[in-house]
């Protein structure tokens, strides 16, 4: 029986390392024929990094032939780009995969070689596999919308169509026909690494890397972007829908997160509006006040994951020990019997809960994939990265979520944002996110449980799973692509 292995490269980032440690779980769990290392990139000072994998490896239920092997951590750049931390991992990477293949010739028994599977922000390593004559897939933590889109714009840039980085043209009404989106896309809600000049060296050399690649692995299901997923076949794009592959990071907090549950426990089903912004989120006084009158108007039960922005020179954002210091005066007292104001959220275990029926969200894509699971309509605000064209798919391709932003944006190298969004709007959106009967909470549900049967047998995301898998073992992908 011949073993293989795959190299797995997470990008830097927690969110990118979990969603790289579940999907290497679920294909040792699909096929034992399978060993999977997985090399770990690290930022200096990342210690989050270091408590999770140690968490990871210490537990009883870790697969034995998943292997984790953190690479050197260059401390000559104290906080360097993505790319270039990218760019210095690539020689520790080639000495890592060395050392690996001639243990491996040391060892009979040992498994081949078969494969390199790359983050989408780590393109630049494909040169690697080249050089060693296996193929290199990309692991693609967004959707495939967004995946047409990159593609596509990259296109239209090289041939002197559009230039996105122009000043006003973020700005200019431009809607753009992109064939992974059914409707014509408006340049405000493009992500921001392409309207942005800085960006540009690093987009050219990862869209270059993303059609170098032999195949693409997606963290979707085709009866979700069928359109993204055709068009891309159709546009000679191998591509491998496997998802949806849920993070179970919130599994070390369980004991943690046990009182909000029980708060959950009490409400009446699908009542509850969840408000939650991912691992970056966080808003100004201001605008702290305009959602809590939105919410105290609407007079909806909620739970509001609220965090506090960073202060200037520390790193990522906190829980308030004390919300009251941001929120409008007697807040508090007066939702006290249906609202719930937390820090740090479980968000798969809430999102899970029969008691929540509508999620304000940043519109991240792990995100946008657990309300799927979860049959919960979104109410869209999106911050960054590509969270914008995300909200405009779950609002105008997939019709599950509402508007209460498309365009907002946020800066976080001076703290700033595209504007405040007024209670009024927020109020709007929350009220029809939460409307009992409606045709996208009707939709979401129908998806919800395509989305389980996409990963039981027979189901598309499992015979796409299959269809790599067979690709890798057969050593058929260097001729597809």
């Amino acid at each position: 029986m011949t073993k293989s292995r795959l190299v797995f490269i997470p990008a830097p980032g927690m969110g990118h390392l979990v969603s790289t440690v579940e999907f290497a779980k679920f294909l040792i769990d699909h096929d034992h024929r399978f060993s999977i290392t997985v090399f770990v990139v690290r930022a200096p000072g990342a210690t989050n990094v270091d408590a999770y994998t140690d968490s990871l490896t210490s537990s009883p239920n870790f697969p034995k032939r998943l292997q984790l092997i953190h690479l050197p951590i260059h401390e000559s750049q104290s906080a360097p780009y993505l790319h270039q931390l990218v760019q210095n991992s690539i020689p520790l990477l080639k000495q890592a995969l060395f050392d690996l293949i001639q243990e491996s010739h040391s060892n009979p028994d040992s498994p081949r070689l078969a494969a390199l599977v790359v983050d989408m922000f780590c393109t630049a390593m494909i040169d690697v596999a080249n050089d060693l004559g296996v193929p290199a897939v990309v692991f693609y933590t967004s959707g495939a919308a967004y995946l047409g889109l990159m593609l596509h714009l990259h296109a239209l840039r090289e041939q002197g169509i559009y230039d996105t980085t122009a000043p006003n043209f973020k700005d200019s009404g431009t809607e753009l026909i992109i064939p992974s989106f059914a409707n014509p896309v408006p340049a405000n809600v493009l992500p921001s690494g392409v309207l942005e000049k800085e960006w540009e060296g690093f987009v050219d050399e990862y869209v270059r890397g993303l059609r170098k690649s032999n195949g693409i692995i997606v963290n979707t299901l085709e009866e979700l972007e069928s359109q993204a997923i055709h068009s891309l076949s159709e546009g000679g794009t191998r591509i491998y829908p496997v998802g949806p592959i849920l993070s179970a990071k919130d599994d070390e907090r369980r004991q943690q997160g046990s009182d909000i549950i029980e708060w959950l426990d009490d409400q009446p089903e699908s009542s509850v509006l969840f408000l939650c912004f991912g691992s970056r989120g966080c808003f100004g006084e201001d605008q702290v006040r305009e959602i809590a009158s939105a919410l105290e108007n609407s007079g909806v039960r909620f739970l509001w994951s609220l965090r506090k922005p960073p202060r200037e020179g520390s790193k990522g954002i906190t829980d308030y020990s004390d919300p009251e210091e941001v929120l409008p005066a007697g807040f508090l007292d007066r939702t006290a019997g249906i609202g719930k104001v937390i820090g740090w959220a479980p968000q798969a275990r809430v999102l899970g809960h029969k008691a929540v029926g509508g999620f304000v969200s940043h519109c991240g894509w792990n995100s946008i994939l657990e309300s799927v699971y979860f049959g919960v309509p979104v109410a869209t605000w999106p911050l960054y990265a590509e969270q914008q064209a995300n909200a405009f798919e779950l609002v105008h391709e997939l019709k599950i979520g509402v508007e209460i932003s498309l365009d907002y944006r946020m800066n976080f190298k001076n703290g700033s944002n595209s504007g405040m969004i007024s209670g009024e709007r927020i109020e709007k959106g929350i009220k029809e996110v939460m409307k009992r009967e409606s045709e996208r909470r009707k939709k979401v549900k129908e998806m919800s449980e395509l989305s389980r049967k996409a990963l039981m047998e027979g189901g598309s995301s499992f015979s796409h799973l299959g269809r790599f898998i067979d690709d890798v073992l057969n050593n058929r992908m260097l001729n597809l692509s």
